[in-house]
């Protein structure tokens, strides 16, 4: 598939040719700045500029902590207190990359959220789906080894209930357990090594954000019609999409700065309230919390793994034909995981050939249970019942809810693709634009005005 027609850079000036001859760095940024984008982009489309800007928030602020953090048990917890109390700034820098992670988790689930119901894993983008679901398993992976090193009481025995769930692995599972560890319990090793994991994985993420936006700018951009930009002719793609630089980045930014404001503002006045205030006392092996819980980001997979005990009658089943090698703490590490799994597979699993939810009524609906199932999901995964009744009825919930999920992905979306009567798409963007724009467009209410006005 070719690229959408649009200008290409010529340089002007002597030192503007001197440096494109040599390294082509100003053409790869006016190529950037100036790619066609369709023009009926709506606000869902912001999440973009939020997660870049988070990734670099996360970087800048990580490596200045670094500076000031000891990784080293005896010293870690009160490396952190030196950063709250002495460095200057430190406090408001810590808590910007503590709170940043929360921001950069709920950004990107509006983008993953946003990629379902508009069809952002069709074809030609199903690689662009893939790589950005293996950023969200970095993402993952970077902020739980980014919390275990405060080494507070929620960071040190988050870690080894974790960990822990790597020794379910039927043979290897223990072998795992000590790599991870760096030895038999968590300690100093464990520290160390997270440490070093947690600064060099974003650094990956970021190579991944390069390709992933590489691949959409090869593909092109998905619009709220799923309808694919026309590229017969320069007059065609110029009619569906409008430069990158000025209309959508002065629109990003302008979103970016409003979401801003809310996260500066838990920044300044409630900077712990995502947090737990056991991780403000240190370490103790001695001692255990009285309910271990992740962070919220993590909650619903955290329910999907508590929602599979001994005696749902799957896990037994599973038990006994594999001899008990599977067990209910081995199976809820695999519906854990794939619950992961069965979302990178939905390009695959959606039988349909309308790409957007916008023109799909029965496959709203369930989008939008879906949408309700992962936030009573993240719900359930908060909760710490105290008596054995209220923990069978939170066992149960979790296990629906943990069953619509997978049923979604695994039988819902393919049986839509077949058995549902999609509404007509509008024929180009340009259309679905005009129809929206109708002043814009000239409709007899006034003449019709250029992008530029």
């Amino acid at each position: 598939m070719g690229g959408i027609p649009h200008d290409s850079y010529e340089p002007k000036s002597a030192p503007e040719k001197w440096i494109e001859s040599r390294l082509p760095i100003l053409g790869l940024m006016h190529a950037t700045l100036t790619i066609p984008t369709p023009k009926n982009l709506n606000w869902m489309w912001i999440w973009g500029i939020v997660l870049v800007f988070c990734l670099v928030m996360q970087i800048i602020t990580g490596i200045v902590l670094v500076m000031h953090y000891t990784p080293d048990t005896t010293l870690a917890f009160a490396s952190i207190e030196h950063i709250m109390r002495n460095v200057n700034g430190g406090w408001a820098i810590r808590y910007i990359h503590m709170n940043g992670a929360s921001l950069f988790f709920f950004a990107v689930y509006m983008h993953i959220f946003r990629g379902l119901y508009y069809g952002s894993y069709k074809a030609p983008r199903e690689i662009t789906w893939i790589i950005g679901m293996l950023i969200y398993l970095l993402m993952m992976g970077t902020a739980f080894m980014g919390y275990v090193l405060p080494w507070g009481q929620m960071s040190f025995w988050g870690a080894t209930v974790i960990t822990g769930l790597f020794g379910a692995i039927p043979g290897i599972g223990e072998a795992i357990q000590t790599w991870l560890l760096g030895g038999p319990a968590v300690d100093n090793a464990t520290l160390t090594r997270f440490f070093s994991l947690h600064y060099l994985m974003p650094f990956l993420i970021l190579g991944l954000v390069i390709v992933h936006v590489w691949a959409f700018h090869t593909t092109g951009n998905n619009n709220p019609t799923g309808v694919e930009v026309r590229r017969t002719s320069k007059k065609d793609a110029e009619a569906d999409t409008l430069p990158f630089w000025p209309y959508f980045v002065i629109k990003d930014l302008f979103a970016l700065v409003l979401i801003l404001v809310v996260f500066f503002a838990i920044v300044g006045f409630m900077p712990n309230y995502l947090g737990h205030p056991d991780n403000y006392i240190e370490a103790n092996a001695l001692a255990t919390p009285a309910h271990i819980v992740p962070e919220w980001y993590f909650l619903p997979f955290y329910a999907i793994l508590r929602a599979f005990t001994g005696d749902v009658w799957i896990v037994m089943f599973t038990s006994f034909v594999t001899g008990g090698i599977i067990d209910a703490k081995f199976f809820g590490v695999l519906a854990m995981f794939g619950a992961i799994a069965v979302m990178a597979l939905a390009p695959w699993l959606d039988t349909s050939s309308v790409r957007s939810g916008r023109y799909r009524p029965q496959f709203k609906i369930w989008f939008w249970l879906l949408c309700f199932d992962f936030v009573f999901l993240t719900w359930l995964g908060a909760q710490v019942p105290d008596d054995t009744l209220l923990k069978i009825e939170m066992a149960t919930w979790s296990l629906i809810a943990t069953t619509y999920w997978f049923a979604y992905f695994l039988v819902i979306l393919p049986l839509l693709g077949v058995l549902e009567k999609p509404l007509e798409a509008p024929a180009t963007i340009e259309e679905d634009f005009d129809a929206a724009h109708p002043i814009e467009a000239g409709d007899g209410r006034g003449p019709a005005a250029s992008p530029a006005e």
